[in-house]
């Protein structure tokens, strides 16, 4: 049994005995949430599937006690999540011999969807003043490690976690994952980086993350960040961030600065079979970690409009790394977009953005929002070592759409569009048009 196993069956031991303690059940939340995804890709040019196209039901049930009385409060959450299949056929599923399951749904050994997929995460938690302990199922979102939720179901960890906020305007965090299921799995397994992620038969991974860190409110309009991350046998990423709001005219300006040291760790600084995707004058141009990532995001907002612009600059020998197990995941760039990330080595990418809020001309929960992204400088390897692309580029655009019902019957009740366009000139790779309609509604329990 290991540690976090052993801390819940003691925590749900304490709980069992004082679950009638005031608090505990009063402060309670359950809600039921229904999400129905549909999800289109069309493939452009090369060999292999045109299209890769799926639609399910998902099912995402919470519950959230409150604490239990005492100098230690105690109390338990829970998450159920079922996924249904309604489409995925005709080989359409996107599955291949080295993925774990298909875009939206796990698939069986013959590549096909399965027909429903679920899982149920326990948190034991306890809270004492302004620090609290979690321990059992997690879902971590810092500049370290971010939680994916863009297809049916959520991602989910397992580990431990601890916050506090005993300090006037500082949060702090910290915690340590021992496994992940990925958002079209139903199994619990160890961490990996791209490079070292394929489902084949060199895969490798690793049962520790470790992380913390934390924001300190300098003033009430600028705020600090510091964190720390380390995927043990992979890679140790130094985050700094600096977020400033500025009240300018009749609007607000937002500045995002973001800065990634990332190096290697362990056997990802020898072995190959640990090696990070990169340029490398090596084999299958794959290396150890080696990145340094600078970003700046500005977005200004004003009478419902958010127009925005960003730089980001990936520098040194390996692409960006981030927790990423090849089944989906995310990062904490502000290139992390709907189909690509742009944080491949040497890679430079502007951004252009806007967005709108209908609230504004009597349309409440109506919202809508444009980005376009260009990276270029992107130098590839072959095989052999050789230079595959020199200078390549890469741009994506995408486009959103969403309406939440505010009031009556369907409150609560939301339609969303979501498309994107990839194009690439790196060789040996696909250019992309995706499609996502989602159409989700939460019901409150207690």
């Amino acid at each position: 049994m290991n540690k976090s196993t052993l801390a819940m069956a003691v925590a749900v031991g304490v709980l069992a005995q004082q679950a009638s303690a005031a608090g505990f059940i009063e402060d309670s939340k359950a809600t039921l949430g229904l999400r129905n995804f549909y999800i289109n890709t069309d493939n452009r040019d090369g060999a292999g599937a045109n299209k890769n196209e799926e639609w399910g039901q998902g099912f995402d049930l919470r519950f959230i006690s409150g604490y239990t009385q005492g100098t230690v409060g105690f109390g338990i959450d829970a998450i159920g999540l079922l996924g249904v299949k309604l489409d995925s056929g005709g080989g359409t599923n996107g599955a291949t011999a080295t993925s774990y399951g298909g875009t939206v749904f796990p698939s069986k050994s013959n590549g096909e969807a399965v027909d429903d997929f679920s899982s149920l995460g326990l948190t034991a938690k306890a809270k004492v003043s302004q620090t609290e302990l979690k321990l059992g199922t997690l879902q971590p979102k810092n500049p370290v490690i971010v939680t994916n939720d863009g297809r049916l179901l959520p991602q989910t960890w397992q580990g431990g976690q601890i916050t506090s906020a005993e300090i006037k305007d500082l949060s702090l965090v910290g915690g340590q994952i021992e496994a992940v299921k990925g958002r079209n799995s139903s199994n619990n397994e160890q961490m990996s980086i791209s490079g070292a992620n394929s489902r084949g038969t060199k895969f490798r991974d690793s049962n520790k993350f470790i992380y913390a860190g934390g924001d300190y409110k300098i003033t009430k309009d600028l705020t600090a960040q510091y964190y720390y991350g380390n995927l043990e046998e992979f890679y140790k990423q130094h985050f700094l961030g600096l977020v400033h709001n500025w009240a300018i005219g009749p609007g607000v300006l937002k500045s995002d600065f973001r800065y990634f040291n990332s190096s290697d760790d362990g056997a990802n600084g020898h072995d190959p079979l640990y090696y990070t995707t990169g340029n490398y004058n090596a084999p299958n141009g794959k290396g150890k970690v080696d990145n340094n990532l600078y970003s700046g995001l500005f977005l200004y907002s004003v009478a419902g409009h958010t127009f925005g612009g960003g730089y980001q600059v990936s520098n040194g020998s390996s692409d960006f790394p981030w927790l990423n197990q090849g089944d989906g995941s995310s990062n904490y760039t502000i290139t992390d977009s709907q189909i690509q990330k742009f944080g491949r080595a040497g890679e430079r990418t502007w951004q252009a953005r806007y967005a709108y809020d209908f609230a504004k001309v009597g349309v409440p929960g109506l919202t809508a929002g444009l980005v376009y992204l260009h990276g270029d400088n992107i130098d590839t390897v072959n095989s052999k070592g050789g230079v595959a692309a020199n200078g390549a580029s890469e741009w994506e655009r995408d486009l959103s759409v969403a309406y939440v019902v505010q009031e009556g019957a369907l409150k609560n009740l939301g339609l969303a569009w979501k498309n994107a366009t990839w194009r690439t000139d790196l060789p040996n790779t696909r250019s992309q048009d995706e499609n996502r309609l989602i159409l989700s509604y939460s019901i409150p329990l207690l």
